[in-house]
């Protein structure tokens, strides 16, 4: 922080993008509804933007200026809709250049310049999900790209939710296809985690790619995908119609396309993951693709737009965090409270942060946690 003196640290936050740091008047409004106030924490985002505008230090460690999860409930419980996330992502990437940054971090990041993946993976074994069975490459006649984010091509667990949309989408006629080995991460919690020349290299090398292939419609396994392609990717050239997968699931259940036997029976809490409810606002299609399976889905104390964040966002998900302070604890107890024999959600972080609390609390054998998509593929008629 030597480089970045007292004030001089105001105007450095607002130039890294965080524009809206002076605007926040400290109300403590976000402090309200943060997560971390569910769990003894040093993170206060309130604290942290006072420190920013007055130019001081003391909010760069790991715990501190690394735990924001980007969750965005501070950020629309702003009444003068600050840019929160913003400012959070500022600071990252105005003390990572400085050599500030978590080691889990920047591993994540040397593997991403490396093999175009944040998960130590080989380039080539980036389609490693698709061994056994048959999945069309994207051509000129394809209308839709299937993006699989990261998570789903190279952790084992998470696997299993590309091969079930690609199982969903040949039953209803869908004409997609992959690229492969040469797709990277989107960059989403990269950004996140402040390393922006990092995300301008991934975003570019994407962007170049698709204009190559002439895609001009994606599909996301993920919401932090869809989030970033359509809010993101438009500020460097990349233009595109993105859905997630539940949205177009749900259309082709709909329009008559998908067809369920609506049997499933089993009492299902949904999680609404940060980055497709808050973020990017899709609330109703998971829920009503869960009735169409013939779910009874039971309701959570937190829901839609009041739904707690698992903990994974802002690239926490490569952060370990101690047992005591897991989200995702809370979200699988609250599951059980209410009932659920599965707790189903629609984002590859949220299903790796909570089977792993799903397992540490010991609800192995009362709750299942699964995607929608592998929910549907067990159901189809």
């Amino acid at each position: 922080m030597a480089e970045f003196p007292f004030l001089e640290v105001n105007e450095a936050i607002r130039l890294y993008g965080g524009e809206d740091l002076n605007a926040c008047m400290q109300c403590g409004l976000c402090a309200s509804v943060c997560p971390w106030r569910e769990v003894e924490s040093p993170f206060f985002a309130r604290q942290m933007i006072r420190m920013g505008q007055l130019g001081l230090e003391g909010y760069e460690s790991d715990e501190v200026l690394f735990g924001c999860t980007t969750c965005d409930k501070c950020v629309i419980n702003c009444p003068r809709e600050v840019d929160i996330i913003g400012i959070m992502r500022a600071m990252r990437s105005m003390v990572s250049e400085a050599g500030i940054r978590p080691e889990t971090l920047k591993a994540a990041s040397g593997s991403c310049h490396a093999n175009g993946n944040p998960w130590s993976g080989k380039r080539e074994d980036r389609l490693a999900w698709t061994k056994g069975i048959e999945v069309p490459k994207y051509g000129p006649d394809t209308e839709y790209l299937l993006f699989v984010c990261c998570t789903s091509c190279y952790d084992q667990r998470s696997q299993n939710i590309a091969r079930s949309l690609v199982k969903l989408l040949d039953a209803a006629g869908v004409s997609y296809g992959i690229i492969g080995q040469e797709e990277s991460c989107c960059g989403e919690s990269i950004r996140k985690s402040g390393d922006e020349e990092l995300f301008n290299k991934l975003a570019t090398s994407n962007i170049e790619l698709f204009a190559r292939e002439g895609v001009k419609k994606i599909i996301t396994t993920s919401p932090h995908c869809l989030k970033t392609f359509t809010s993101e990717y438009p500020e460097l050239g990349g233009d595109y119609e993105v859905v997630h997968s539940s949205q177009l699931l749900a259309h082709l259940v709909s329009e008559g396309k998908l067809k369920l036997k609506g049997k499933d029976g089993r009492k299902v809490a949904f999680h609404d993951p940060c980055y497709l409810g808050r973020h990017s606002n899709v609330f109703s299609e998971p829920r009503e693709l869960l009735d169409a399976a013939g779910a009874e889905v039971v309701p959570m104390a937190r829901e839609e737009k009041f739904s707690l964040c698992c903990g994974g966002g802002g690239g926490r998900v490569w952060m370990e965090t101690p047992q005591e302070q897991r989200f995702s604890v809370l979200r699988v107890q609250e599951a059980a409270q209410a009932g659920a024999e599965v707790l189903a959600t629609s984002c590859p972080y949220c299903i790796s942060l909570l089977e792993d609390s799903r397992k540490t609390e010991g609800l192995e054998d009362s709750l299942e946690v699964l995607e929608v998509s592998e929910l549907l593929a067990r159901d189809l008629a």
